[in-house]
């Protein structure tokens, strides 16, 4: 039973603005008169659902408290013409309970429109904590483009700062790679963020790489990103030269080894690194240096 005053189901700020009577139960009357148990073979997806990807071991893990203590919680759905009914907000509920066998789920039947459903969806999932910032950054520019919203009026309906989402937004400007290595985690929103400085695609993927090979640290990423936003005539390097660490190697490698020593490197950053000897017992000397 709620309590007077609790809020029940916690479905986010700003919603309230979106259909009033979703985030509470009136108080003064029993819990009961306000939820339905809703056939599971009746509910349909959100088709304005902005999590696209949902962690399966998590799933289960819910799927096995439902099997023990049931939904808590009810979900939120709105009765279609045909008899379905259409998810609002609580899509893990809804597919731990199928997992769980159950047939039938609590839920609050609202009445909403096409409009308020895609609000209430994005609203909903933005508060998560877990939901992944490519994912919140494409939510962000649906409610901007579908609902018509100002940034600032965005910034209200959701509760985040306006300099906040326009961080988020930013990340659509960057190149598709970029924003599936985010979104598989490989890289961080800090590390996107510093990639936004660097306008150059080849070397925006050069960098990009590197983060993910060699497990760049964010400091890092920003230092190369700030090279690239020098001013044209103090960068010393053209296309075909090597870079400054790499013909510094070579160098010390010459030396090191009294030999040829050429380093070739593309672009992208492959290359190939290539010793002369001029004889068997050159190369025998070369080796011994080199494992020595």
């Amino acid at each position: 039973m709620a309590t007077k005053g609790k809020k029940i189901g916690g479905l986010g700020r700003g919603l309230g603005s979106i259909l009033p009577d979703i985030e509470e139960l009136e108080v003064n009357k029993p819990a009961a008169e306000n939820v339905s148990m809703v056939p599971l073979d009746k509910v349909t997806a959100n088709p304005f659902q902005p999590r696209e990807e949902f962690d399966g071991e998590a799933l289960e893990e819910l799927a096995q408290s439902i099997r023990q203590q049931g939904v808590i919680t009810p979900v939120t759905v709105r009765r279609m013409p045909d008899g379905t009914y259409q998810l609002i907000a609580g899509e893990r509920r809804t597919r731990a309970s199928r997992l769980a066998g159950l047939k039938e789920i609590p839920a609050y039947v609202r009445t909403a429109t096409d409009t308020q459903m895609m609000e209430m969806a994005l609203v909903e999932n933005i508060q998560r904590a877990d939901l992944g910032a490519m994912e919140v950054a494409k939510a962000y520019q649906m409610l901007i483009d579908e609902c018509q919203l100002t940034h600032e009026e965005l910034s209200e309906k959701v509760g985040k700062n306006r300099s906040t989402i326009t961080n988020y937004l930013r990340l659509l400007g960057l190149p598709e790679e970029t924003q599936k290595a985010l979104a598989d985690n490989q890289i961080s929103m800090a590390h996107a963020r510093a990639l936004l400085g660097v306008e150059d695609r080849e070397r925006h993927l050069e960098i990009l790489h590197a983060i993910i090979e060699r497990h760049l640290s964010v400091h890092q990423t920003e230092q190369m990103a700030k090279e690239e936003r020098k001013p044209a005539h103090t960068v010393v390097r053209k296309r075909g030269e090597l870079p400054s660490t790499h013909s510094a190697a070579q160098s010390r490698l010459k030396e090191r080894l009294q030999s040829t020593v050429e380093i070739k490197r593309s672009q992208r950053g492959k290359g190939t690194l290539t010793i002369s000897f001029n004889s068997d017992r050159d190369f025998e000397r070369i080796m011994s240096i080199l494992e020595g």
